[in-house]
């Protein structure tokens, strides 16, 4: 019996042209697909960073724990997808940019004690958190550095426990916030700033650590718990977030107050593309699609 469609007739050459077109649509859309946005969020807690072994180092006061100030001389160390600045200065024993660890002492007081988050631990009250110092001179900045731009959704901030008792206290280098009278306006604030692929700033939010400025004393504070802080300012398409910090304490050389601040459980979720690159796409299947359905009709009318 012969074949009632012969192999070179009208349906085999539909056959033949459908398939493709029909597979550069579904290229077109996966594109589409691909770039639109995810809504599963991301969270930077920390907890991948490893301690308890060397190149981290065993703090020796109370309630023990580990530290890693990147005495190893990485120059950055990465947790959840992210990349923290470090810069260690062998000579002095000294860093900057980000630090991390597990301490649990919120009562020590001075340098000795950089590491430690006045909240007594990592966001609920045990594991991992990042130590964030911004050097009054020299040094590198605090900055974080993500693998592909994200649009930043919240993070955890706390004093060290080192900046809350020198704020509240005072020492020979930085005054006791609010004087002997409790009424100086005094204030000490971290500024997060967004910065894109092009180093071009997004945005960029304050918050602040310590607050003398109410006219009743009252209101007055230091920050002492992990408070979350809205990060939807930062704007879209963020790259790096850099810490900056600004104090009402200055002197010959800058800020006396110490800058550092403890950093937990920073949230982000992929960046949503430019409508331009969306439109592109859902433009490019639509004019697939229209060309397949053109190419059929002349196809069935040959």
């Amino acid at each position: 019996m012969s074949n009632p469609i012969p192999s070179g007739g009208r349906l085999a050459r539909r056959s033949h042209f459908a398939p493709l077109a029909l597979r550069a649509v579904a290229f077109a859309v996966a594109g589409f697909v691909a770039l639109a946005p995810s809504a599963r969020a991301v969270t930077v807690d920390f907890e991948d960073a490893p301690l308890g072994a060397p190149p981290a180092q065993p703090y020796t006061g109370p309630g023990g724990g580990f530290y890693y100030n990147g005495s190893d001389g990485a120059g950055a160390w990465t947790s959840g997808g992210a990349s923290f600045a470090n810069l260690y200065d062998a000579t002095y024993d000294s860093w900057s940019g980000f630090a991390y660890a597990n301490l649990i002492d919120a009562a020590t007081p001075g340098y000795g004690n950089q590491y430690g988050a006045v909240a007594g631990g990592g966001f609920g009250g045990a594991g991992n958190y990042a130590v964030a110092y911004g050097a009054s001179y020299g040094g590198t900045a605090p900055v974080v550095t993500f693998a592909a731009p994200v649009d930043v959704v919240s993070i955890r901030l706390t004093n060290t426990t080192y900046t809350a008792l020198d704020l509240a206290d005072g020492s020979g280098f930085s005054k006791k916030f609010g004087g002997a009278t409790g009424s100086d306006p005094d204030w000490f604030k971290v500024v997060l700033t967004g910065r894109d692929t092009a180093d071009l700033a997004t945005g960029a939010v304050e918050f602040y650590l310590a607050d003398f400025r109410f006219v009743d004393n009252a209101l007055d504070y230091i920050v002492d718990s992990w408070i979350e802080v809205d990060l939807s300012g930062l704007g879209t398409g963020v790259k790096t977030i850099e810490f900056s910090f600004a104090s009402s304490d200055t002197g010959l050389f800058g800020i006396n107050t110490p800058t550092y601040i403890a950093v937990d459980q920073l949230v982000a979720v992929a960046a949503i593309p430019e409508p331009a690159a969306l439109a592109g796409l859902a433009g490019g299947a639509a004019l697939v699609w229209a060309t397949t359905r053109r190419r059929l009709r002349v196809a069935r009318a040959a």
